[in-house]
């Protein structure tokens, strides 16, 4: 099957609009209408319910969503692994959430391509329902998130501990103080949400809700307010000043995990993998903090 086909499937699936999937593609609005005609025709189903301004998918198209994904991701990964170079001899794909990447990956990953010489290192952030899917399909190696999917033939390990404080920029506040200021959420996974609200229900409703750590962060230092945000990326503006710890509010902790295929054919590549996430693991809360398990 031409892929050329899938992607513009996909492009009027997201976009809801012959016109503008053809602006975003560089394609004629004919040529996307015949492409997924033709899509259509292999197929034998209508993929579209096609109405004046208002295209949605038919079920079998919204059925047809995960595949087309499916099959261009291991397409993409298929060209990778092919075209590996003479000094590379596979490929590992890793998917995360964002907060994994800001918290905790970002800072391993050098290390990880120095200690995996001949290893091509493909990363993703992805949302946990997509990368659960794809681990299914074989299409990701390895998984890592505060809150891994327990699957049958999967190794569920813990390779790290984030450590996350109540931080604010407007000087040293009591947890009762920063209500009458602004709060950013940011999404640390369902445990920890669980233990926000029956903790810290007292904060105020959010100014920002956030998936991104980072974001967060540059919204506290130039707007004002709290939020909660790991230690490594606070450790410099805590000792400088810039920001503060809230006075009463527990630091929480999160258990980050890898999840992979026990028959995966690259086994060993993603042990090795595993072994250099895990080497700094924190095997203890700290004394007075609150270790969030999963």
């Amino acid at each position: 099957m031409d892929t050329d086909l899938l992607k513009t499937f996909l492009e009027v699936s997201r976009t809801r609009h012959f016109g503008k999937a053809a602006e975003n593609l560089y394609l004629t609005r004919s040529a996307v209408s015949f492409r997924v005609k033709q899509l259509e025709t292999i197929l034998g189903v209508e993929l579209f319910e096609r109405q004046r301004n208002n295209i949605q998918p038919t079920p079998a198209g919204e059925r047809m969503l995960n595949h087309a994904e499916a099959v261009l991701t291991a397409w993409e990964r298929a060209k990778q692994d092919v075209s590996l170079s003479r000094l590379q001899s596979s490929q590992l794909t890793i998917g995360a959430g964002p907060n994994i990447w800001d918290a905790f990956l970002q800072g391993n990953l050098q290390s990880l391509h120095k200690g995996l010489p001949g290893v091509a290192l493909r990363t993703e952030v992805l949302p946990q329902n997509v990368m659960t899917r794809q681990l299914m399909e074989r299409t990701l190696d390895m998984a890592i998130s505060f809150d891994p999917p327990k699957m049958e033939d999967y190794e569920q390990i813990r390779v790290g501990v984030v450590e996350l404080y109540l931080v604010t920029s407007e000087g040293p506040l009591t947890v009762k103080e920063c209500q009458e200021r602004h709060y950013i959420k940011v999404d640390w996974g369902t445990a920890f949400n669980i233990h926000h609200a029956q903790e810290f229900g007292d904060l105020p409703l959010p100014v920002l809700h956030t998936s991104s750590s980072r974001i967060a962060l540059d919204f506290v230092l130039n707007n004002g307010g709290s939020a909660f945000l790991p230690d490594h990326m606070v450790r410099g503006l805590l000792e400088r000043g810039e920001l503060h710890r809230v006075s009463g509010a527990q630091s929480i902790q999160r258990n980050v995990y890898v999840v992979y295929w026990s028959h995966n054919d690259r086994l060993a590549q993603i042990e090795r993998a595993v072994d250099y996430l895990a080497q700094d693991d924190i095997s203890d809360a700290s004394d007075g903090d609150v270790a969030l398990m999963s």
